[in-house]
């Protein structure tokens, strides 16, 4: 169960992360002058689908409460580096951003630096 919990953990953050640039790409241009810049930001703070990554971030944060109760925090927190993985094929797929040698070495990178860390 302890992994089901490191799962939805990375799921809930990942939905997120994918939500908000999907819904702060469809509001626009970040507009100049201070009072723009607050528009922007109200409005997407009561857009319904920026709710949800709100909501799924606290899910996040639920889920990975229940996995400390399970596993040491330095066993468990190289897990999370699937997070980059996921966001870095589901930005492809989604938003057409381009998947570089660069950025996927970089993520091989931060994998590795995080497991070797752990260990």
């Amino acid at each position: 169960m302890g992994y089901l919990y490191i799962f939805g953990t990375i799921l809930f953050t990942v939905y997120g992360q994918i939500i908000i640039k999907w819904q702060v790409s469809n509001a626009g241009a970040f507009q100049g002058d201070a009072a723009g810049k607050m528009w922007f930001l109200l409005r997407l703070a009561v857009n319904p689908w920026v709710i949800s990554s709100l909501c799924c971030a606290f899910l996040a944060f639920l889920c990975w409460m229940a996995a400390m109760t399970k596993f040491d925090l330095s066993y468990a927190y190289p897990f999370m580096s699937f997070s980059f993985v996921f966001v870095l094929v589901l930005s492809s797929l989604f938003f057409h951003e381009p998947v570089t040698a660069a950025k996927v070495l970089g993520v091989i990178f931060i994998m590795a630096g995080i497991i070797i860390g752990a260990r």
